[in-house]
């Protein structure tokens, strides 16, 4: 049973940041191009790393003004949604230690958890491709749990850094300020490959009505922070 609201307590993030000068070759996902392939049939490339990257551009408001506007920093967190061709499915987040497992079942494993937007690394989620068979689709999304929903503040980023291929990057432009929950991509098996998917769909809620919005069926309970 996944958890809806509880969280971790904070940690340094882990991981390496993107490295400069090596490969800048870049795909960006787009209203206008929003898919792309990320292995064919058979193929295996290992461990790609999906980074969240994102800054508090908003000065931080204190006393009155913080509590009318929600507070003054904004804490946006990386997740995702699983789900594995034996029918298992599950949700990978910081909420409820659900950190996952590389080598095992869901092949998905999340580290860091970046509060303030201000470590260079941001946020990574780790999803083993040297088993792409076992994965039936992986919808990754981002949540502000603290401050006031601002997502143009944050300037949020998430790029794809695959083993094999040039990166893939979806910005988390066409912002509603309502929503807490952005649907940002969406990784399906279709039998020939793994193709990444651009959503970039904002969502009213928690992380049930992101369920409910995909389909994913599952049932989930409040928790506590």
């Amino acid at each position: 049973m996944a958890i809806d609201y509880t969280r971790r307590p904070n940690t340094p993030p882990a991981g390496a940041a993107p490295q400069g000068g090596v490969n800048l070759s870049k795909i960006s996902l787009t209203k206008s191009a929003p898919s792309v392939s990320l292995t064919k049939a058979g193929e295996r490339q290992g461990t790609m790393r999906v980074n969240l990257n994102w800054s508090q551009t908003q000065p931080e408001k204190k006393g009155f003004f913080a509590k009318l506007s929600g507070g003054g920093r904004v804490d946006l967190d990386l997740a995702c949604l699983f789900e594995l061709t034996d029918g298992s499915k599950g949700v990978i987040q910081a909420l409820g230690n659900s950190f996952g497992s590389l080598n095992t079942a869901p092949f998905i494993q999340l580290d860091g958890d970046d509060r303030s937007g201000s470590v260079s690394g941001g946020e990574n989620m780790h999803i083993n491709l040297d088993r792409p068979e076992m994965i039936r689709r992986v919808l990754i999304f981002a949540m502000i749990y603290e401050g006031a929903p601002n997502w143009a503040a944050v300037d949020g980023v998430v790029t794809l850094y695959p083993t094999v291929g040039p990166q893939i990057e979806v910005r988390l432009d066409s912002a509603d300020n309502n929503a807490r929950i952005c649907a940002i991509a969406m990784l399906e098996n279709n039998g020939s490959g793994i193709t990444v998917n651009r959503l970039v769909n904002y969502i009213n809620g928690s992380q049930s009505d992101l369920d409910a919005a995909y389909g994913w069926g599952m049932q989930w309970q409040a928790g506590r922070k």
